[in-house]
């Protein structure tokens, strides 16, 4: 058994093993013959040059401006299909918001951190204009290149034409740096580059994963503005670099070390129609024999053993579900009953023993990984921006196969939680992990404006970017509504008919949705309304005031009608708080319960609770009728506008948890004696006061908690 090890460690480690064995000889006969190969390539490519790439026709229908975040108008296994980013405007409210912080701030600021901290340098030397060392390890690439997709997705809702300019630089500057054979990686240059893509380095070096990430910026960029320079980029290296040398015997193997080129590969394939990109992917997914993983980093890595040997999600999360992410892509295009089976057992396993209550993933700091089922400590919860990110991502592929509910109820709780968390209220500031409880007198700082490796903020700012695309889907029968929030669809349904759909609402403060459907002219379709899992049997619904039975938590309501111009859905979620407990096998949440009001998971923050009562030494008081015993109110001017929530709680006068300040075991007492908090005679009442958990850590720092002992009465 291999010791647990951060990414850092491995790639530090796994580069290493490179060199020795290029210099040993013994599996750098294979780096040899990678080298000779690129370089027999490198005389056919060097002649043809962007040309080749540009003469390649992509798919006519349909076009550029209307494909959505996934193109899925042809895939012959998806039920569902995307809306373009530009189809749906999201105006004021929660995400308008958010999103508005996250154009004129994140992205932004986020670039200048890239400049700062040597990225756009990186390029600058390779074309003569930086003698700026190389900064930042091998996955560097990618954090320009996800930056690169926010600012896409940002232009595909409309053009901003500073960022567009910006983003126009730094993509010029990237392309002037592609090789003659179509290499493009700033990092495995100079004195590395005799290592690059050999099986030991695929393993860590992450060129297929900045590579796979480069095509999602290229395309998403395609998709904004109709330009393909990116796009062509992208394809010089897939199909004049990596074709020619590298798949099944007897080219060279390839392990993707980091999965996301599968999924960016299978993209690439709906753009070019190109059946190679979707085989190369396939094989990827497969595993190819020749190369030897062992089995403690195959777990780890989750790739170089066949994807459909999977039994469960394992390893470093990120790298684990952007696996699935590829393999669902995979299905969706072939139809593999395989991987339809497998891809079910592992999303089953995931969020019944491996997730958060915020629909955060991975709970080791250790190789960044998912523990065994139900290992979901609270203060040593890792769960990586990144993770809740690529759940979401997963989820709305497996949605799109199915038009299943359930699939859409976790991308809600991994956006409003999990995913949301991982940028403070002003923008500026990014968490990298996102724990259930928190107390900065460790010395830790939660949030902050650039990390060594800084993947979740780009990788937060592409999301949020890209999120309208994420509201509506169409079918062969009608359109599917999946998130809620005031916003406009302007688009049509798959035969053709123009359709206007407009939501109003204050969600998830208030559960009234108002939905008007506008069809160019009377149309008979079936719209899909989501019930949330939340709402429990208390969703009502009426079109045009008329009750409308069959409202099921967690599933569709199939409401199939003939629409006109001025039909009014009109939607009612009750917005009842919920007190949650969790599987008796979690044990860090035995005698602790959550909160929840809509989609909106809450917490505690000491900086909120009376006198200078410490948090271990607070309990919730439940009764029989739980969820009846909160009051909310909505504050305007608090943390952005935030519905806080109050309930009777203890306070323990002397402590259980002998040691803490106020007990008389002393501070130095490890144990004592057990004393029950719901003891009149060692607690008094306390009013406690919960906020969402996304707005923790946005002032002083504080201590957290979202699992709260409980104390009856």
């Amino acid at each position: 058994m291999l010791k647990p090890i951060t990414r850092r460690e491995f790639v530090a480690s796994t580069l290493s093993t490179a060199a020795i064995a290029s210099v040993a000889g013994g599996k750098g006969a294979l780096a040899g013959s990678a080298s000779s190969a690129r370089s027999a390539s490198s005389a056919v490519s060097a002649s043809s040059g962007a040309s080749q790439a540009a003469a390649i026709p992509f798919v006519a229908q349909p076009s550029w401006k209307d494909q959505g975040v996934l193109n899925l108008a042809h895939s012959p296994h998806a039920k569902l299909h995307n809306v373009p980013v530009r189809a749906v405007t999201i105006e004021n409210g929660f995400w308008g918001a958010r999103r508005e912080v996250n154009t004129t701030q994140s992205i932004p600021t986020m670039h200048d951190q890239l400049e700062s901290h040597g990225r756009m340098d990186n390029f600058r030397r390779l074309v003569g204009k930086s003698s700026a060392p190389q900064i930042g390890g091998p996955g560097c690439d990618s954090h320009l290149y996800k930056w690169i997709e926010a600012v896409a997705f940002t232009l595909q809702s409309g053009d901003r034409p500073e960022l567009h300019k910006t983003a126009e630089d730094a993509i010029d500057l990237v392309i002037a740096a592609q090789k003659p054979n179509g290499y493009l990686n700033a990092y495995w240059v100079g004195e590395r580059a005799p290592f690059s893509m050999t099986p030991e380095a695929q393993q860590s070096g992450h060129e297929l994963y900045c590579l796979g990430h480069l095509l999602q910026a290229a395309i998403a960029y395609y998709r904004a503005t109709g330009d393909r320079k990116a796009l062509d980029a992208g394809i010089r290296m897939v199909n004049d670099f990596v074709l020619p040398t590298y798949g099944p015997a007897p080219k060279l193997p390839i392990i993707s070390g980091h999965p996301e080129i599968e999924m960016s590969l299978i993209e690439l394939y709906r753009i070019t129609g190109d059946k190679r990109h979707l085989d190369l992917a396939g094989y990827i997914l497969a595993g190819d024999d020749r190369i030897h993983v062992p089995l403690q980093a195959s777990i780890y890595l989750f790739s170089g053993t066949p994807f459909t040997e999977r039994t469960q999600v394992e390893g470093h999360a990120v790298r684990a579900l952007y696996a699935c992410c590829g393999a669902a892509d995979y299905y969706l295009e072939t139809g593999d009953a395989t991987y339809w089976r497998t891809l079910n057992t592992l999303w089953d396993g995931m969020v019944s023993t491996k997730m958060y209550v915020t629909g955060g993933v991975g709970s080791r700091a250790q190789g960044e990984s998912f523990g065994a089922a139900y290992d979901l400590p609270n203060v040593s919860a890792y769960a990586e921006t990144c993770g809740a990110i690529s759940s979401m991502m997963w989820s709305w592929r497996m949605l799109a196969a199915t038009g299943d509910a359930k699939f859409a109820d976790e991308i809600e709780r991994a956006l409003y939680n999990g995913v949301n968390s991982g940028m403070s209220l002003s923008g500026t500031l990014y968490c990298y992990t996102n724990p259930l409880a928190f107390d900065p007198s460790a010395g830790i700082t939660i949030r902050n404006p650039w990390y060594t490796t800084p993947c979740c903020p780009p990788n937060f700012e592409r999301t949020i970017a890209s999120l309208p695309g994420y509201f509506y889907s169409t079918s062969s029968d009608g359109l599917y509504l999946h998130l809620y929030d005031n916003s406009t669809l302007n688009w049509h349904l798959e035969d053709g008919t123009a359709l206007k759909v407009t939501q109003k609402t204050n969600m998830p403060w208030d559960g009234d949705v108002e939905i008007t459907v506008a069809p160019a002219q009377p149309s008979q379709f079936t719209f899909y309304l989501r019930i949330p899992g939340w709402a429990g049997d208390n969703a009502s619904v009426t079109v045009n005031g008329k009750p409308v039975t069959g409202a099921v938590a967690g599933a569709y309501l199939p409401i199939h009608r003939r629409w006109s111009a001025g039909d009014v859905i009109q939607l009612r979620l009750a917005m009842t708080p919920q007190v949650l407990s969790a599987n008796r096998q979690v044990a860090d949440d035995l005698g602790r319960v959550a909160v929840q009001r809509g989609p909106i998971v809450y917490c505690l923050e000491q900086l909120d609770q009376p006198g200078e009562v410490h948090l271990t030494d607070l309990s919730a008081a439940v009764s029989m009728k739980p969820g009846a015993e909160f009051t909310s109110e909505f504050k305007k001017e608090f943390l952005g506008g935030i519905v806080v929530l109050h309930r009777d709680g203890v306070v323990a006068e002397e402590p259980s948890l002998a040691g803490s300040p106020n007990s008389k075991a002393g501070p130095g007492a490890l144990y004592g004696p057990y004393q029950d908090h719901a003891d009149a005679r060692y607690s008094r009442s306390v009013r406690l006061t919960f906020i969402p958990y996304y707005a923790w850590a946005n002032r002083e720092a504080s201590p957290m908690e979202v699992w709260t002992p409980i104390s009856k009465v």
